[in-house]
Protein backbone atom coordinates (compact mmCIF):
# COMPACT_ATOMS: atom_id res chain seq x y z
CA UNK A 1 0.00 0.00 0.00
CA UNK A 2 0.96 3.53 -0.84
CA UNK A 3 2.31 5.75 1.98
CA UNK A 4 1.46 9.83 1.96
CA UNK A 5 4.29 11.89 -0.20
CA UNK A 6 4.99 13.53 2.89
CA UNK A 7 5.84 11.71 6.23
CA UNK A 8 4.94 14.05 8.85
CA UNK A 9 6.49 13.41 12.39
CA UNK A 10 7.92 14.55 15.49
CA UNK A 11 10.04 13.71 18.52
CA UNK A 12 11.77 14.59 21.41
CA UNK A 13 10.76 18.27 20.10
CA UNK A 14 12.22 17.81 16.90
CA UNK A 15 9.36 18.28 13.81
CA UNK A 16 10.70 15.62 10.97
CA UNK A 17 9.40 16.08 7.41
CA UNK A 18 10.73 13.39 5.07
CA UNK A 19 9.89 13.72 1.33
CA UNK A 20 8.35 10.12 -0.07
CA UNK A 21 8.07 9.61 -3.44
CA UNK A 22 10.77 7.20 -4.18
CA UNK A 23 10.35 6.14 -7.33
CA UNK A 24 9.95 9.68 -8.07
CA UNK A 25 13.34 11.07 -6.96
CA UNK A 26 10.81 12.36 -4.28
CA UNK A 27 9.95 14.86 -6.74
CA UNK A 28 7.50 17.77 -5.57
CA UNK A 29 3.98 18.12 -6.15
CA UNK A 30 1.38 20.94 -5.52
CA UNK A 31 0.16 18.22 -2.49
CA UNK A 32 3.32 17.84 -1.15
CA UNK A 33 4.28 21.66 -0.85
CA UNK A 34 0.94 22.29 0.66
CA UNK A 35 1.66 19.71 3.33
CA UNK A 36 4.89 20.77 4.27
CA UNK A 37 3.21 24.36 4.86
CA UNK A 38 0.66 22.84 6.82
CA UNK A 39 3.18 21.47 9.34
CA UNK A 40 5.52 24.04 9.38
CA UNK A 41 2.89 26.70 10.24
CA UNK A 42 1.69 24.44 13.24
CA UNK A 43 5.22 23.79 14.58
CA UNK A 44 6.05 27.38 14.70
CA UNK A 45 3.35 28.48 17.23
CA UNK A 46 4.02 24.68 18.97
CA UNK A 47 5.86 25.24 22.03
CA UNK A 48 6.95 21.66 22.45
CA UNK A 49 8.85 21.59 19.17
CA UNK A 50 11.89 23.87 19.43
CA UNK A 51 13.51 22.59 15.97
CA UNK A 52 12.86 21.28 12.07
CA UNK A 53 14.36 18.87 10.11
CA UNK A 54 13.89 17.64 6.89
CA UNK A 55 15.36 14.65 4.71
CA UNK A 56 13.77 12.05 2.38
CA UNK A 57 12.94 8.62 3.05
CA UNK A 58 14.95 6.32 0.64
CA UNK A 59 16.54 5.60 -2.69
CA UNK A 60 19.00 8.36 -4.10
CA UNK A 61 17.24 11.27 -4.35
CA UNK A 62 16.69 14.06 -1.44
CA UNK A 63 14.35 15.82 -4.10
CA UNK A 64 14.79 16.23 -8.01
CA UNK A 65 12.25 19.08 -8.16
CA UNK A 66 8.98 19.87 -9.42
CA UNK A 67 7.24 16.59 -10.67
CA UNK A 68 8.45 17.86 -14.36
CA UNK A 69 6.01 15.00 -15.66
CA UNK A 70 3.00 16.34 -13.80
CA UNK A 71 3.77 19.92 -15.59
CA UNK A 72 4.25 18.31 -19.19
CA UNK A 73 0.68 16.59 -19.01
CA UNK A 74 -0.87 19.63 -17.07
CA UNK A 75 0.72 22.50 -19.72
CA UNK A 76 -0.41 20.06 -22.63
CA UNK A 77 -3.82 20.60 -22.00
CA UNK A 78 -3.93 24.46 -21.11
CA UNK A 79 -4.44 23.56 -17.53
CA UNK A 80 -4.63 27.26 -16.38
CA UNK A 81 -3.92 25.77 -12.48
CA UNK A 82 -0.18 25.23 -13.42
CA UNK A 83 0.73 28.48 -11.74
CA UNK A 84 -0.51 27.59 -8.64
CA UNK A 85 2.60 24.78 -7.70
CA UNK A 86 5.02 27.52 -8.62
CA UNK A 87 2.70 30.13 -6.74
CA UNK A 88 2.79 27.06 -3.50
CA UNK A 89 5.61 26.30 -3.86
CA UNK A 90 7.92 29.73 -3.89
CA UNK A 91 5.44 30.13 -0.67
CA UNK A 92 6.88 27.42 1.02
CA UNK A 93 10.82 28.73 0.04
CA UNK A 94 10.18 31.69 1.31
CA UNK A 95 8.27 30.03 4.90
CA UNK A 96 11.12 28.48 5.26
CA UNK A 97 13.65 31.43 4.82
CA UNK A 98 11.71 33.10 7.17
CA UNK A 99 11.04 30.50 9.70
CA UNK A 100 11.91 31.54 13.64
CA UNK A 101 12.92 27.87 14.45
CA UNK A 102 16.01 26.33 13.63
CA UNK A 103 15.75 24.22 10.12
CA UNK A 104 18.20 21.82 9.15
CA UNK A 105 18.09 19.77 5.45
CA UNK A 106 20.05 16.93 4.64
CA UNK A 107 20.99 17.04 0.87
CA UNK A 108 21.07 13.70 0.66
CA UNK A 109 21.47 12.49 -2.78
CA UNK A 110 19.92 13.89 -5.86
CA UNK A 111 19.41 17.80 -4.98
CA UNK A 112 17.75 19.59 -8.10
CA UNK A 113 15.81 22.40 -8.92
CA UNK A 114 12.84 22.44 -6.78
CA UNK A 115 15.08 20.13 -3.88
CA UNK A 116 17.25 23.12 -3.99
CA UNK A 117 14.23 25.66 -3.53
CA UNK A 118 13.75 23.86 0.05
CA UNK A 119 17.16 22.94 0.99
CA UNK A 120 18.93 26.70 0.29
CA UNK A 121 16.40 28.66 2.61
CA UNK A 122 17.00 26.24 5.79
CA UNK A 123 19.38 27.20 8.72
CA UNK A 124 21.69 24.25 8.24
CA UNK A 125 22.31 22.23 5.45
CA UNK A 126 24.08 18.94 5.61
CA UNK A 127 25.67 17.34 2.49
CA UNK A 128 26.92 13.89 2.34
CA UNK A 129 28.76 11.05 -0.12
CA UNK A 130 25.45 10.61 -2.60
CA UNK A 131 24.45 14.71 -2.77
CA UNK A 132 24.50 16.01 -6.27
CA UNK A 133 23.57 19.19 -6.58
CA UNK A 134 22.57 21.11 -9.46
CA UNK A 135 19.84 23.92 -11.25
CA UNK A 136 19.21 22.07 -14.66
CA UNK A 137 16.32 24.38 -15.49
CA UNK A 138 17.95 25.90 -18.26
CA UNK A 139 17.80 22.64 -20.27
CA UNK A 140 13.69 22.54 -20.08
CA UNK A 141 12.80 25.93 -20.91
CA UNK A 142 12.78 27.33 -17.50
CA UNK A 143 15.26 29.67 -15.40
CA UNK A 144 16.85 28.42 -12.13
CA UNK A 145 14.02 29.33 -9.88
CA UNK A 146 12.89 29.22 -6.18
CA UNK A 147 15.49 31.33 -4.72
CA UNK A 148 18.31 30.65 -7.62
CA UNK A 149 17.99 33.94 -8.15
CA UNK A 150 19.29 35.49 -4.79
CA UNK A 151 21.47 32.34 -3.76
CA UNK A 152 23.23 31.72 -7.39
CA UNK A 153 23.69 34.82 -7.61
CA UNK A 154 25.96 35.43 -4.59
CA UNK A 155 28.34 32.22 -5.06
CA UNK A 156 31.63 33.56 -5.82
CA UNK A 157 32.91 34.82 -9.25
CA UNK A 158 30.58 33.50 -11.72
CA UNK A 159 30.18 29.86 -10.09
CA UNK A 160 26.45 31.08 -10.62
CA UNK A 161 26.58 31.81 -14.04
CA UNK A 162 27.91 28.62 -14.72
CA UNK A 163 25.68 26.50 -12.58
CA UNK A 164 22.46 27.97 -14.38
CA UNK A 165 23.90 28.00 -17.87
CA UNK A 166 25.14 24.47 -18.02
CA UNK A 167 23.15 22.48 -14.94
CA UNK A 168 26.64 21.79 -14.10
CA UNK A 169 26.39 19.15 -10.87
CA UNK A 170 28.12 19.77 -7.93
CA UNK A 171 29.28 17.05 -5.36
CA UNK A 172 29.10 17.29 -1.61
CA UNK A 173 32.67 18.77 -0.41
CA UNK A 174 32.05 21.08 -3.60
CA UNK A 175 28.76 22.18 -2.48
CA UNK A 176 29.70 22.86 1.39
CA UNK A 177 33.54 24.15 -0.22
CA UNK A 178 31.06 27.17 -1.85
CA UNK A 179 28.68 27.50 0.74
CA UNK A 180 25.89 25.85 -0.65
CA UNK A 181 26.05 22.98 2.09
CA UNK A 182 27.60 24.02 5.64
CA UNK A 183 29.12 20.81 6.60
CA UNK A 184 30.01 17.30 5.16
CA UNK A 185 29.04 13.74 6.54
CA UNK A 186 30.14 10.24 5.64
CA UNK A 187 34.10 8.74 4.68
CA UNK A 188 34.85 8.99 1.25
CA UNK A 189 38.31 8.51 -0.55
CA UNK A 190 40.59 11.49 -0.49
CA UNK A 191 40.73 11.45 -4.17
CA UNK A 192 36.21 12.67 -3.64
CA UNK A 193 37.57 15.08 -0.98
CA UNK A 194 39.84 16.60 -2.94
CA UNK A 195 37.81 17.03 -5.83
CA UNK A 196 37.56 20.78 -6.80
CA UNK A 197 35.80 23.04 -9.33
CA UNK A 198 38.27 24.71 -11.90
CA UNK A 199 37.35 28.38 -10.64
CA UNK A 200 39.68 30.63 -11.97
CA UNK A 201 38.49 28.88 -16.02
CA UNK A 202 35.00 29.30 -14.76
CA UNK A 203 35.22 33.00 -14.19
CA UNK A 204 37.24 34.00 -17.12
CA UNK A 205 35.04 31.72 -18.77
CA UNK A 206 31.93 32.60 -17.90
CA UNK A 207 32.38 36.81 -17.42
CA UNK A 208 31.10 38.16 -20.36
CA UNK A 209 27.89 40.70 -19.56
CA UNK A 210 25.92 38.77 -22.14
CA UNK A 211 24.97 34.82 -23.23
CA UNK A 212 26.64 35.73 -27.00
CA UNK A 213 30.07 37.15 -25.12
CA UNK A 214 30.30 33.71 -22.65
CA UNK A 215 29.43 31.67 -26.20
CA UNK A 216 32.22 33.65 -27.56
CA UNK A 217 34.67 32.90 -24.70
CA UNK A 218 34.14 29.06 -24.87
CA UNK A 219 34.50 29.09 -28.21
CA UNK A 220 37.89 30.89 -27.82
CA UNK A 221 39.45 28.62 -25.61
CA UNK A 222 40.79 24.67 -26.84
CA UNK A 223 40.67 23.10 -23.28
CA UNK A 224 39.05 20.32 -23.11
CA UNK A 225 37.04 21.83 -20.24
CA UNK A 226 36.09 24.96 -22.15
CA UNK A 227 34.86 22.50 -24.58
CA UNK A 228 32.68 20.59 -22.42
CA UNK A 229 30.99 24.00 -21.29
CA UNK A 230 30.55 25.44 -24.92
CA UNK A 231 28.76 21.68 -25.08
CA UNK A 232 26.54 22.03 -22.47
CA UNK A 233 25.37 25.72 -22.79
CA UNK A 234 24.87 25.10 -26.25
CA UNK A 235 22.05 22.17 -25.43
CA UNK A 236 19.90 24.43 -23.35
CA UNK A 237 17.31 26.97 -24.35
CA UNK A 238 19.01 30.16 -25.81
CA UNK A 239 15.87 32.02 -24.60
CA UNK A 240 16.07 30.67 -21.45
CA UNK A 241 19.87 31.21 -21.07
CA UNK A 242 19.53 34.30 -21.55
CA UNK A 243 16.76 34.95 -18.76
CA UNK A 244 18.94 33.16 -16.60
CA UNK A 245 21.65 35.60 -16.60
CA UNK A 246 19.10 38.61 -16.70
CA UNK A 247 17.63 36.81 -13.60
CA UNK A 248 20.97 36.51 -11.32
CA UNK A 249 22.29 40.49 -12.35
CA UNK A 250 18.84 41.39 -10.82
CA UNK A 251 18.99 38.72 -8.39
CA UNK A 252 22.28 40.16 -7.13
CA UNK A 253 20.77 43.71 -6.82
CA UNK A 254 17.78 42.29 -4.03
CA UNK A 255 17.82 42.31 -0.62
CA UNK A 256 14.34 41.09 0.39
CA UNK A 257 13.91 37.48 -0.84
CA UNK A 258 10.59 38.12 -0.64
CA UNK A 259 11.39 40.36 -3.89
CA UNK A 260 13.57 37.56 -5.07
CA UNK A 261 10.90 34.78 -5.64
CA UNK A 262 7.99 37.55 -6.77
CA UNK A 263 10.78 38.05 -9.82
CA UNK A 264 11.13 34.81 -10.64
CA UNK A 265 7.22 34.24 -10.55
CA UNK A 266 6.94 36.88 -13.37
CA UNK A 267 9.53 35.01 -15.26
CA UNK A 268 8.05 31.77 -14.90
CA UNK A 269 4.28 32.41 -15.64
CA UNK A 270 6.06 34.34 -18.92
CA UNK A 271 8.22 30.74 -19.93
CA UNK A 272 4.95 28.32 -19.34
CA UNK A 273 3.61 30.26 -22.10
CA UNK A 274 6.49 29.96 -24.66
CA UNK A 275 7.12 26.66 -26.65
CA UNK A 276 10.76 25.97 -25.25
CA UNK A 277 9.35 24.17 -22.21
CA UNK A 278 7.25 21.95 -23.85
CA UNK A 279 9.69 20.89 -26.11
CA UNK A 280 12.57 20.80 -23.83
CA UNK A 281 11.00 18.48 -21.08
CA UNK A 282 9.42 16.23 -24.76
CA UNK A 283 13.22 16.20 -25.43
CA UNK A 284 14.88 15.51 -22.14
CA UNK A 285 12.33 13.68 -19.88
CA UNK A 286 9.52 12.25 -22.07
CA UNK A 287 10.78 10.88 -25.36
CA UNK A 288 14.37 11.35 -24.48
CA UNK A 289 15.73 11.80 -27.89
CA UNK A 290 18.20 14.91 -26.59
CA UNK A 291 17.42 16.76 -29.62
CA UNK A 292 14.88 19.70 -28.94
CA UNK A 293 13.70 22.44 -31.46
CA UNK A 294 14.19 26.04 -29.39
CA UNK A 295 12.59 28.76 -30.63
CA UNK A 296 14.40 30.55 -31.39
CA UNK A 297 17.50 28.35 -31.83
CA UNK A 298 19.92 31.14 -31.97
CA UNK A 299 20.35 33.57 -29.07
CA UNK A 300 21.29 36.28 -31.26
CA UNK A 301 17.45 36.49 -32.10
CA UNK A 302 16.24 37.14 -28.28
CA UNK A 303 15.52 40.75 -28.01
CA UNK A 304 16.69 42.81 -25.04
CA UNK A 305 13.07 44.04 -25.59
CA UNK A 306 11.67 40.34 -25.11
CA UNK A 307 13.68 40.28 -22.26
CA UNK A 308 12.40 42.86 -20.53
CA UNK A 309 8.74 41.82 -21.65
CA UNK A 310 9.28 38.55 -19.57
CA UNK A 311 10.70 40.40 -16.65
CA UNK A 312 7.76 43.20 -16.31
CA UNK A 313 5.05 43.04 -13.39
CA UNK A 314 1.72 40.88 -13.67
CA UNK A 315 -1.52 42.26 -13.11
CA UNK A 316 -1.80 43.10 -9.36
CA UNK A 317 -3.65 40.30 -8.39
CA UNK A 318 -1.83 37.75 -10.28
CA UNK A 319 1.73 38.91 -8.95
CA UNK A 320 2.86 35.91 -6.55
CA UNK A 321 2.74 37.41 -2.52
CA UNK A 322 4.17 35.46 0.71
CA UNK A 323 1.94 33.65 3.19
CA UNK A 324 -0.26 35.93 5.42
CA UNK A 325 2.16 37.14 8.37
CA UNK A 326 5.57 36.60 6.52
Amino acid sequence: MKGPDVIISSEAGIGHISLNRPNALHALTLGMCRDMIVALQNWETDPAITEITIDHSEGRGFCAGGDIRQLYEALKVGDESVLQFFRTEYQLNHLLFTYRKPTTCVMDGIVMGGGAGIAMPCRKRIATAATQFAMPETSIGLIPDVGGSRFLSRLPGRVGEWLALTGARLNGPQCVDLGLADTYVSKVSSAYMQSSIPRGDIDWLFAGDSLEDIIARLRSESSDFAKEQLNLVSKNSPMSCKVALRLLREGRKLDDFADNLRMEFRVVARLLQHSDILEGIRAYIIEKDNAPYWKPSNSNEVSEAEIDAIFAPLPPTEEWTPLDGR
